[in-house]
C-alpha cells in the first residue's frame, strides 16, 4: 500500500519519530493514523522494556524557575551515554519534566517510591469513607481511588501537560524508543515560596 506523504508528515509531527518508522507503522496500519500511533506506542513499550535494565550513568540536571520567582524545580534525568545527554531533544525532555513538576506538583517519581505507611493510610481513609459498601465493591472503589491518587501525586502517572492524551511515563518511553537508550528520572525537588 502506498502511503501518502502528508500522512507520514502528520504522524511524524505527532510522535517525533523518524520518517521510516512512521512510514512502516502507517503501512502496517493500512494508512490509519490512530492505529499507527498504537503500533508505535507498542514498539516503544517493547524497546523501553528491553532497555529498562541498562545502566544509566549519564544525563542532565535540569532547572526551572517560574517568572514570578515563587516556584522552582531541580531534576536529575539519567540516560546511558553522553551522546544522548547532549542531544537537544533530551534537553527538551528534561525541560518539559521541570515544567510538569512546577505545574502539577507531584510528590513521588513512581508508585514504588510511595512510602508503605502513606499507602496504608490512604487505603484506610478510602475504607472509612465507603465502609457501608459490600467487600467486592469496596475493593473496586479502593482500586479506582488509588489510581486517582497516583495520577495526582506520582510524576510518571500524571497526564503530560503538553499532550494530555499521554502520561509522563508514555512520554519518556517514546524518547527511550527514539534514542534507543534507557532514560530514568533519578530525583527531583520542587520549591514554592511559603511551602
Amino acid at each position: 500500500m502506498k502511503i501518502d506523504a502528508s500522512k507520514i508528515k502528520e504522524l511524524r509531527e505527532k510522535t517525533g519519530l523518524s520518517v521510516i518508522e512512521c512510514k512502516n507503522a502507517l503501512e502496517e496500519a493500512n494508512g490509519d493514523i490512530n492505529k499507527a500511533i498504537e503500533i508505535l506506542k507498542k514498539r516503544g513499550l517493547e524497546i523501553s522494556e528491553k532497555k529498562s535494565s541498562k545502566e544509566v550513568k549519564e544525563g542532565l540536571i535540569g532547572s526551572y524557575v517560574h517568572t514570578n520567582g515563587k516556584v522552582g524545580v531541580l531534576i536529575e534525568v539519567n540516560c546511558e551515554t553522553d551522546f544522548v545527554a547532549k542531544n537537544s531533544e533530551f534537553e527538551e525532555l528534561v525541560k518539559n519534566l521541570c515544567l510538569q513538576i512546577a505545574a502539577m506538583k507531584p510528590t513521588w517519581i513512581d508508585v514504588d517510591s510511595i512510602p508503605e505507611e502513606i499507602l496504608k493510610e490512604k487505603i484506610e481513609e478510602i475504607k472509612s469513607q465507603y465502609k457501608d459498601k459490600p467487600q467486592n465493591v469496596l475493593e473496586k472503589i479502593i482500586e479506582g481511588k488509588l489510581e486517582d491518587f497516583y495520577k495526582e501525586k506520582v510524576l510518571l502517572k500524571q497526564s503530560f501537560i503538553k499532550d494530555e492524551q499521554i502520561t509522563i511515563e508514555e512520554y519518556i518511553k517514546s524518547k527511550i524508543a527514539k534514542f534507543g537508550e534507557n532514560i530514568k528520572v533519578k530525583r527531583f525537588v520542587r520549591f514554592e515560596i511559603g511551602e
